[in-house]
Parts: C-alpha cells; structure tokens; sequence
C-alpha cells in the first residue's frame, strides 16, 4: 500500500478512476534492423514503420521503407497490429498514434514501442497519450542522456484516468468532430495566408508597373530627378570626396521601343533583362546610380560576443524581420571587438539587405539601433538618392527578387555579392509620386496584415 496523493492532480468526475497503464494494456518494444542488413531497393509485403513516418497521430505512407523477406524472418515478432498504438521512445519522446489498416502486420522500429492487449477504447486512450498530462509525465520519466530515452516500464507506471466505455465513445466523437473543425479551420487560414501573400506580391508588382496610384503629368519627370543625381555627384567627383563609378549608366528605350544602356560610350541591348513599359514620367535605371552598397562584417577571429548588453549591438542575419529589425535576441559587442569593426556599421538612413544563405531579405534601421554593427552576411544600401521607403518596397518586388536569385552565386552557400546588387536594374518614378506609392502601399500592406493576423 503506498500513498500517491501527490500524483494525483485533480478531482475526477463521479464514474471516474485513476489507474497506470498497465492496467489496461501492455507495452513492447520495436527492433532495429539486423546488423549488416539494410532495407530493400523495392517495395515487398514487410513495410518498416520508422519515427520519421509517424505524422499527425498516424502513419504517413509516402515515403515507407520496406524489408525483404530474409529480413522480416529474423525480426518478424516485433511488429505492430491495428490494434495497437504506436509511443516514440528514443529521441522525439512521446508521440503516440494509430495505426492504419492496411500497414496491420508490419515491423516496427526500436524508437518507438507498441502499446498492446488495450482493454479499454483505443481512439480514447490515444487521446489520453496525447494530453498534456501524460505528456508530463513522460518528460519526467524520460532518461536524460545524449539522446533521451523513455523506457518502457516507465510508461507501464504512468498514470492515466479512466470513465465508462460509453464516456470513453462519446468524448472520442466530439474530440473527433473538434478536430476536423479545427482542421478545417487550419486549412483556410493557410489558403487565406497564401492569398494575402499573393495579394502584397501583386501590390508591390502594380506599385512598379506605375499602376497603383494615378499619373501626375505635371510631377517632374524622373529623367530630372536622376540627373540632378548625376550633377551632385559630378560636384564631388571635382571636390574628390569620391570617385568616378566608371560603370555608371544611362537607360534609355530606343526607336524600335527595345531599351538600351549606354556605359563608357558603349550601347547594350537589354531584351534579356525582362524589362517591361513604364509610365512617361518615369525611367529605369540601376541601382548604383541612385545608392551605395557596402558589407558587414564578422567578429574578428577568437572574438565572441558580450555575455552583458553593451552599447554596441552586433545585427545578425537571424534578427533581421518584416522588413525590419526584431530586438527580442540581439548580440552585443564589447568595446574592445567593437574598435576593430568600428567602420562596418550600418545607419538609420541605410536600408539592409541579406547577400548569404537567406538572399534579397531587405529592411530598414530602428533609430535605436542606428550605427550598430552589421553582420558580413548581410550588406547595407546607403547614400541613397530616392525616397528610401520606395526603395525598400521596390527591393521587396517579385522582379527584383529575380534579378537577386538569377545574381547569386551557385555554391554551397549562396552568395550575392555587392556589385551584382549594384547591377540591379530598378524602375524609378517622379519623386512626389514615390511618396503616393508608399503611403498607397503601407495603406493596403496594414489592411492585409490585419486579415493575415486575424484570431478566429
């Protein structure tokens, strides 16, 4: 006799009972492959049911192994009926689900035991498996090694409560018309999150096509707008507080309406370039001609982050989100590491943009986070020329985000690097229209995370 009233979490409803399950069931273990066996190259009678295909409380069949007869005859008592429920034991832990008719009669691996001989309804026991409960428990009974194991005497001893067998069909029926409500409901959201995605795509691609807000022909033409650009930095060139940019370019569309680029007197065709007609105010043209890209930097080498919040922020790849800049885990620099990549920082005036592994993410600096430092995956688009807003979203196009893929290098780990982002080919527009798109397009951007964020 032993008391356990310390294990007993709540009061039951009348009818009820507390018991292990052991009591109602019996729990075995699956084998692994015979050493020197593998599986077979084709589909035989023995499916071989792993972790990896116990999916969503059954059995996912899409990308079954199989064993070959030889096999099977030298494990063939470990296997799991229809009737049985399946617990991962080794690595993921807990999991629990049922098993399809058709899979009846086949192995099962040793990461994950059967729960047999069930004197009570399975779909209803199943569920209990599942509650967060037993969950619990599970974790409690988990052994805490390289890789956690539960074993199989510790789900025996755990505690489960039990009600008549028609309370036992009757919450198994309304969990089950719950969960296709809950299905159902899951499967609109994402068809509705889809939609919105395609929806601020589109946006963005109306917003580049000069057909998201009407044409002013009284703005003044885009042409000026760049070549007052150009004079300034003609102006600074003669001051020699920079340098020429032999690469520089004009676009212009020519009289058979293919456009061209003029760079160091030469003329280029740019059929290849998918560029598309634009608004008579407006022009294309690359991105180095209206901004500066520069890099990041990584922590010197031996250098590591502060274990304290300093005041030098380090901006990572992993922090940089919707379009901006999320605070919740950024790294700090000490003073020390700081002096040494003091000159690769990025401004509130700057736009960042991702150049390795995630490609094209591009965002803006919260003013608290102005001069911190940048990470060498991610380069920052400064001095620029436009609106910077206009850029930001023009930069988030599906037409730029082609350039950018179509740019990248093909390694292990992809890399766009700083002039293949200065090549970028952008559609520029009047400046007092750039400011109408922007509030056009944050207007209707708000709308559609209001329907994407929506509770039901």
């Amino acid at each position: 006799m032993k008391c356990i009233e310390d294990e007993i979490p709540f009061e039951m409803p009348e009818g009820w009972e507390w018991c292990r399950v052991r009591d109602i069931a019996s729990v075995k273990g699956g084998k692994r492959l015979p050493k020197g066996m593998s599986f077979s190259l084709y589909k035989t009678s023995h499916a071989y049911i792993r972790v990896t295909d116990m999916k969503n409380h059954a059995i996912n069949t899409d990308d079954l192994k199989y064993i070959s007869e030889d096999v099977f005859l030298k494990i063939k008592n470990y296997t799991i009926s229809k009737d049985d429920l399946y617990v991962t034991i080794a690595g993921t832990i807990g999991v629990a689900g049922e098993v399809p008719a058709e899979l009846d009669g086949m192995n099962l691996t040793e990461n994950a035991a059967k729960v047999t001989n069930i004197q009570i309804n399975k779909s209803f026991l199943c569920l209990l498996l599942q509650s967060e409960f037993v969950q619990q428990q599970f974790k409690g009974k988990t052994h805490q090694v390289a890789m956690p194991k539960l074993a199989l005497e510790r789900i025996l001893s755990t505690l489960i409560p039990v009600c008549s067998t028609e309370t036992q069909a009757a919450i198994v029926k309304r969990f089950c018309k719950i969960d296709q409500l809950i299905d159902l409901i899951s499967k609109e959201k994402d068809a509705l999150t889809d939609t919105v995605s395609k929806t601020k795509s589109k946006i963005l691609d109306l917003a580049i096509r000069g057909q998201l807000v009407p044409q002013d022909p009284n703005d003044e033409p885009a042409s000026v707008l760049l070549k007052r650009i150009k004079a300034k930095k003609e102006e600074l060139i003669k001051q020699r507080k920079i340098k020429r940019d032999k690469r520089e370019s004009i676009i212009f569309k020519g009289e058979d309406n293919s456009y061209y680029e003029i760079i160091c007197n030469k003329v280029n065709n740019l059929d290849d370039s998918n560029l598309f007609d634009l608004p008579d105010n407006w022009c294309w043209c690359r991105m180095r001609s209206i901004a500066d890209v520069k890099g990041g930097k990584r922590l010197p080498k031996g250098c590591n982050f502060s274990d304290t919040s300093t005041n030098h922020a380090y901006i990572r790849v992993t922090d940089m989100k919707n379009r901006t800049i999320n605070t919740t885990d950024l790294r700090y620099i000490s003073d020390e590491v700081y002096e040494q990549i003091k000159s690769y920082i990025i401004s509130k005036n700057d736009l960042y943009i991702t150049i390795a592994g995630t490609i094209g993410l591009v965002g803006e600096i919260p003013d608290e986070l102005d001069n911190m430092n940048l990470t060498e995956n991610a380069a920052k688009i400064c001095n620029i020329k436009i609106n910077k807003k206009y850029l930001l979203y023009i930069l988030s196009s599906q037409f730029v985000q082609n350039q950018f893929q179509e740019k990248t290098h093909q390694v292990a780990m992809p890399k766009l690097a700083l002039e293949r982002i200065l090549t970028t080919i952008i559609p520029i527009p009047p400046f007092k229209e750039q400011l109408l798109i922007v509030k056009k397009i944050e207007e209707i951007l708000c709308r559609m995370d209001a329907i994407e964020n929506c509770t039901y």
